[in-house]
């Protein structure tokens, strides 16, 4: 049984396309969704509306992490757009979804990241897709489960739920041979960006599960340049399956 894993597509359909060749199925940890590259500052939603200065603006701003000044920026700049907020974000999300989903191969299992929208989801997943949140399936004769979302966070993006609420959702998948979610656990080598030069909100509630049920492995994604791409914990191999959106290739799970 072969499945590949993906992660962080932000917008990179035409990878995505191909992402399950070879494989018996896919799975996508989330964070399809693409507001602002920070590689490339004029790819995204939010230089499609505002400009590519504007993005480097932001950017700077974010990097530096002085949230207040990024979000003043932000609103100053919807009050000069001559359009609805909420109906300029819903139509680019919609636009870029329909083009991502229609690349998923059959059968796909994915769950949201901290960029995505859930309750657009319905709306675009096709047979064959399953969404999963707080959810088991079985896959060749193991029993993956899935947490989706992020930790509230400074950057308040579109699914960031507390750390009550993300905690349910990993008990409620009991003893798993593979956990998936979006953000690795609550472990500095695995949060640590090395060119963002920050920590990324890592789950405490998935580390406490790991040490617990010890499942095979532990998938995730979310920091694009972790200090440590894989590690063991315990009998765990915990493993960031890579930033899909900029390396193009899926990380390859065998049993």
């Amino acid at each position: 049984m072969r499945v590949h894993v993906v992660s962080d597509v932000h917008g990179n359909a035409g990878d995505l396309a191909r992402a399950g060749d070879g494989a018996d199925a896919l799975i996508c940890l989330g964070d399809l969704v693409l507001f602002l590259d920070y590689a490339d500052h004029s790819r995204g939603i939010f230089p499609e509306l505002f400009g590519v200065e504007n993005a480097d603006r932001l950017v700077e701003l974010r990097t530096a992490r002085r949230f207040d000044e990024a979000r003043d920026l932000g609103r100053r700049l919807w009050a000069e757009l001559d359009v609805d907020r909420e109906t300029a974000i819903e139509g680019a999300v919609r636009r870029q979804y329909a083009e991502l989903f229609a690349a998923f191969p059959t059968p796909t299992y994915a769950t949201y990241g901290n960029v995505d929208i859930p309750r657009f989801w319905p709306e675009f997943a096709r047979p064959g897709t399953t969404v999963l949140d707080g959810e088991r399936v079985e896959v060749g004769g193991l029993v993956f489960g899935f947490v989706g979302g992020g930790l509230r966070t400074p950057m308040r993006t579109p699914y960031e739920i507390s750390d009550e609420e993300y905690a349910a959702k990993v008990e409620a998948l009991g003893d798993v041979d593979v956990l998936c979610s979006h953000i690795p656990p609550d472990v500095p080598d695995l949060t640590y960006d090395t060119v963002a030069r920050r920590f990324e909100r890592g789950s405490r509630a998935l580390l406490d599960a790991i040490r617990r049920t010890r499942p095979r492995y532990a998938l995730f994604g979310h920091v694009h340049q972790p200090l440590a791409r894989r590690m063991r914990i315990a009998s765990t191999e915990c493993v960031n399956v890579g930033h899909f959106a900029s390396t193009g290739r899926p990380f390859a799970l065998e049993w």
